[in-house]
């Protein structure tokens, strides 16, 4: 009864391609560690593992705002990476 009172909402994601199947940001961004982990069974050191989820972790932030990552990426080699805006209006 819920699911159909709501249905609107629930199947956004059919509705609008910009609307994500899920809300679960935070599953995604843990995903490429848990995976990495899989792969490897650890990383080799802890600097290694915390480099990883640093470089991660700018990744996510850059997509969640709407940057082009190898634009990103690209301006970190350069010197003067792309840092959003913490402006939430």
């Amino acid at each position: 009864m819920r699911l159909r009172h709501h249905q609107k909402e629930v199947l956004a994601f059919l509705h609008d391609l910009r609307a994500p199947f899920d809300n679960n940001l935070a599953e995604r961004d843990l995903r490429m560690v848990k995976g990495q982990q899989k792969i490897s069974g650890t990383f080799r050191s802890k600097k290694g593992g915390s480099d990883f989820c640093r470089i991660r972790s700018y990744i996510s932030t850059i997509r969640k705002n709407a940057f082009n990552v190898i634009d990103a990426i690209h301006s970190v080699f350069a010197g003067a990476p792309l840092l959003p805006s913490l402006d939430s209006s």
